[in-house]
């Protein structure tokens, strides 16, 4: 990791978690998708208490219930191994890849595959309580995108990897889906409560507050939408290019603090958006690289990464004026997870790093083994990323150049942080429990 482009301001954090932010069952930690987790992490990295190998990329974040890590895989399978030991209680399998985070609560694992089925799961003996069938899950897709030729052709967005992660809450599990979908469903029966419609791909993950759910699609709109009746409050217009099509859209997911939804997009803008009213409150410019992670709002200040420009930025939440901006050897497509005053988060160059959010001083960094391997290959020896190796440098190699760069062990699932130790996934198919 290179250094900070500008002094930490110490006086302008307050790292205090709040009562809010104690669940760990779902993803981001809690229904408003802070980030923020009531435990410690490792200030000094020991070493991998234990790796537990899949068949597949581990896209999924991890989330725990009773000393249980649940998650899933592009093997098709989500997994449930002890926390303290990394031994399989048991896997589920379906017929598509899990890039869905679970959420747990009553001893239930809720996830969608992309089987386009969504599923709940007896969380101690992996048996199906019931299956939920979608309209079909599927990739955000454009014409010309990314400058694809000819520009009349439909492409798929290599870059579009995550899958909705469902929310629980008054009964319901939540989720969206590639059939342009949010989801209710009885979180009992399975039985449908409501859907509402957007123009597009949801697989950004709802965050609910105070009866309110927000989520955004790649249809550019992000929505607050009722949750007992799925009546539309309001819809946010985001920027979009439509000369290139690859800057539009929601592929993260909103936080929810104080009245205020935080979410990233595509057109490279932090947004923050009255939770009431939907007015813009402000918008943060990364300057043409795009917003991929969900944010950690914490202590007044807002957390998150960067594709293109390597960067992380620390803001204030309410004047988004930036207290740093800290550079990494890569994209960041890891939403932080907070915990102790520590930041820990993954870049698409496998490498993971802790970061004090007090004195601005990187804490460890931990590289995958395929990630070491690939220095002065498909990486440069400074970590960052060798894009002619990658990208060949034209449209066509774009998807394959997506696949290449994750057989570095590319870290893009987001951390949970529990008992001392932080676990994630990674591209190389292992779930890592750091200590």
């Amino acid at each position: 990791m290179r250094s900070l482009s500008k002094m930490f301001v110490p006086v302008v954090l307050g790292w205090a978690v709040t009562s809010s932010c104690v669940a760990q069952s779902m993803f981001r930690g809690n229904p408003a998708h802070t980030g923020v987790y009531d435990a410690s992490g490792p200030r000094e990295l020991k070493g991998i208490k234990w790796k537990f190998a899949t068949g597949g990329k581990v896209l999924s974040s991890p989330v725990a219930d009773k000393g249980v890590i649940y998650f899933g895989s592009d093997d098709h399978n989500v997994y449930a191994v002890d926390a303290e030991t990394g031994v399989q209680k048991w896997k589920y399998s379906t017929w598509g890849p899990v890039a869905s985070t679970p959420a747990v609560s009553d001893n239930v694992v809720y996830f969608m595959s992309y089987d386009s089925k969504f599923y709940a799961v007896d969380a101690a003996s992996g048996k199906t309580k019931w299956k939920f069938t979608t309209e079909g899950d599927r990739r955000f897709e454009a014409k010309g995108l990314d400058g694809g030729q000819p520009r009349t052709q439909t492409y798929v967005d290599a870059w579009d990897m995550f899958q909705s992660s469902p929310v629980v809450a008054q009964g319901m599990v939540f989720f969206g889906c590639g059939d342009g979908n949010l989801y209710a469903l009885d979180a009992t029966t399975g039985a449908l409560r409501w859907k509402f419609a957007t123009g597009d791909v949801v697989h950004s993950s709802p965050a609910y507050d105070s009866g309110t759910l927000f989520f955004g699609s790649w249809d550019s709109y992000l929505y607050a939408v009722d949750a007992a009746t799925g009546q539309k409050k309001w819809q946010f217009k985001t920027g979009e290019d439509p000369l290139v099509h690859n800057q539009v859209g929601f592929p993260g997911s909103p936080a929810v603090v104080n009245g205020v939804v935080y979410v990233g997009c595509r057109d490279s803008g932090l947004y923050a958006v009255d939770a009431a009213s939907g007015t813009q409150k402000w918008r943060f410019d990364n300057k043409g690289s795009w917003i991929v992670v969900s944010p950690a709002v914490v202590g007044g200040n807002i957390l998150f990464g960067t594709s293109d420009s390597g960067l992380v930025h620390l803001l204030d939440a309410t004047t988004a004026k930036p207290a740093f901006d800290l550079h990494v050897t890569a994209y960041d497509f890891s939403s932080p997870a907070v915990a102790g005053g520590v930041a820990y988060f993954g870049l698409m160059n496998g490498t993971f790093v802790a970061v004090d959010l007090k004195t601005g001083k990187q804490l460890w960094e931990f590289q995958t083994e395929v990630s070491r391997e690939n220095l002065g290959f498909l990486m440069n020896a400074d970590k960052t990323l060798n894009y002619m190796m990658l990208f060949r440098g034209d449209f066509e190699q774009n998807a394959i150049g997506v696949e290449r760069l994750f057989t570095i062990g590319s870290i893009a699932s987001s951390p949970l942080v529990m008992n001392g130790t932080v676990y994630f996934g990674s591209t190389d198919g292992y779930l890592y429990a750091l200590q």
